[in-house]
């Protein structure tokens, strides 16, 4: 597989000045991206609790916005491209003079074997538990039913469909990982706090569906947050993230008539 690199550079202590631009820096980044989601997330849950039994309510990823073919695909690909902006902001606010961004977390070309064989490991690692606590989730009420994709079947919908998982992994990774855990220890956060910091983020914005999958993801962010503590690099975590996705998104297909995920 490759070596694995060196954990994660400790960032030199920013100065009060400095923390005080980091902290609403950080504030106005997730304010614009995974922290609005993590709001609309919250609500979103309590809208299903309060409406019945969460085992009757269903999440949809990856909707449909009208049922006019062409202009359905412009509305998808607008969202996956604006869903990027992001990712774009994280890596522009961490670029120095010194070393890009990309080499500052890792989102580079620069260990390809490494991290296609590590983000696989790290999909089954993350994949099989995952499905195996969505069905508790299920079985226990406190799970709606996942939609993977409510896409009509289009010629375009499977190329959109991974475009989608390529897109959400980037935006998660990049931001939640790489820029938050990075800024985060720029403020002199113990690698614990930060770790746990990142992991609670990733699993508030996914409550929308359910509080298994809250719970799931937020497990799923404390092992990728200690891979990158560990590593320095977020491109196996995006390769993983993007595994899972497209799996998810386009296997749905497949397999939505056996009511497996029922």
């Amino acid at each position: 597989m490759g070596a694995v690199t060196q954990p994660a550079p400790q960032p030199a202590p920013a100065s009060t000045t400095d923390r005080r631009r980091i902290g609403a820096e950080i504030w106005i980044v997730l304010g614009l991206s995974l922290g609005a989601s993590a709001v609309y997330a919250v609500v979103s849950l309590i809208a299903k609790l309060t409406a019945g039994p969460l085992r009757e309510q269903t999440a949809t990823l990856n909707a449909s916005r009208s049922p006019r073919e062409y202009l359905d695909l412009s509305y998808q690909l607008l969202g996956i491209g604006f869903g990027v902006v992001p990712v774009m902001l994280a890596l522009y606010l961490l670029w120095t003079p010194a070393r890009t961004a990309r080499a500052r977390i890792g989102l580079d070309l620069r260990l390809p074997g490494g991290d296609l064989a590590y983000g696989v490991v790290l999909a089954a690692v993350i994949g099989v538990p995952g499905i195996a606590l969505y069905l508790i989730g299920r079985w226990l009420g406190v799970t709606a039913t996942v939609v993977p994709s409510g896409l009509d079947a289009y010629w375009w919908t499977v190329p959109v469909l991974i475009l989608s998982a390529v897109q959400n992994s980037l935006l998660e990774e990049v931001v939640v990982v790489g820029y938050l855990m990075t800024r985060l220890r720029e403020l002199g956060w113990t690698v614990g706090a930060t770790i746990l910091t990142s992991s609670l983020v990733r699993g508030s914005y996914h409550l929308y569906q359910g509080l298994g999958p809250g719970l799931a993801n937020a497990v799923m962010g404390v092992i990728f947050g200690y891979w990158y503590h560990r590593t320095g690099r977020v491109m196996p975590l995006v390769v993983a993230h993007t595994i899972l996705d497209i799996v998810a998104f386009v296997g749905y297909a497949y397999v939505k008539d056996l009511g497996v995920l029922q």
